[in-house]
């Protein structure tokens, strides 16, 4: 993989902390990385692997090695974005290690170091953060009705745009709640609860994480002009 000229700076730079001792320090890299054996039984439990050149088994050898190249090309490229932390690794290996922790303290540290954005998958992560994220912010629910862009999802057929054009009647039929005060599904989220939600966001750094994702993206398409 080339990766591009400012990307080899950043590994020359003594100035800065390296990748792997940010790595390092992670609590979720820590607990994730025990002692591999290279078994591969997360991989041969993995579903992503099933679907996808992603594999487990190979990821915790890379880290393994502690080289600041090897880990750049990871959080560069899209191999850290193809896991769905769905964790079955966790279950099945026999030296306790868990690579979906790692890979969550990679995709920490590819954002936090603006890497995400040399990647295709990666750069999905604005689209993520701009919905499900801000959706949360804005309704208490990963995924709102009113804002799907059925669009983006042409692998629902019709039925997502049916949806939303009937969503009231249909969802009265459900015997949903929606956009009311009260319980129930789709129910009208309280403004005491969406200011909890912002100061946990505030709280946990996720909204540090939003704005470097804005920023990545920006930067990225910047040096691409």
């Amino acid at each position: 993989m080339k990766l591009p000229w400012i990307i080899y700076k950043h590994i020359h730079n003594s100035l800065m902390e390296t990748l792997v001792q940010q790595l390092l320090t992670d609590i979720r890299f820590q607990e994730g990385l025990k002692a591999c054996i290279s078994c591969g039984t997360c991989t041969a439990i993995c579903p992503a692997a099933q679907v996808s050149d992603y594999d487990p088994r190979m990821l915790v050898e890379m880290v393994q090695t502690r080289n600041e190249e090897v880990l750049l090309e990871l959080l560069s490229g899209d191999t850290i974005w193809r896991c769905g932390e769905c964790l079955s690794c966790k279950t099945r290996c026999p030296r306790g290690n868990t690579p979906g922790y790692i890979i969550q303290a990679l995709r920490a540290l590819s954002i936090a170091n603006g890497f995400f954005a040399n990647s295709d998958q990666g750069r999905l992560q604005l689209e993520i953060k701009r919905s499900v994220g801000e959706h949360i912010l804005k309704y208490g629910y990963c995924v709102h009705i009113d804002e799907i862009d059925t669009g983006k999802y042409p692998e629902q057929g019709p039925v997502w745009e049916w949806y939303r054009e009937n969503r009231e009647s249909i969802l009265a039929r459900l015997g949903a709640n929606y956009n009311q005060e009260g319980a129930g599904t789709l129910r009208k989220i309280s403004d005491r609860s969406l200011e909890d939600l912002q100061a946990i966001f505030n709280e946990t750094g996720a909204m540090e994480r939003f704005q470097q994702i804005e920023s990545g993206t920006v930067k990225q398409a910047k040096d691409e002009k």
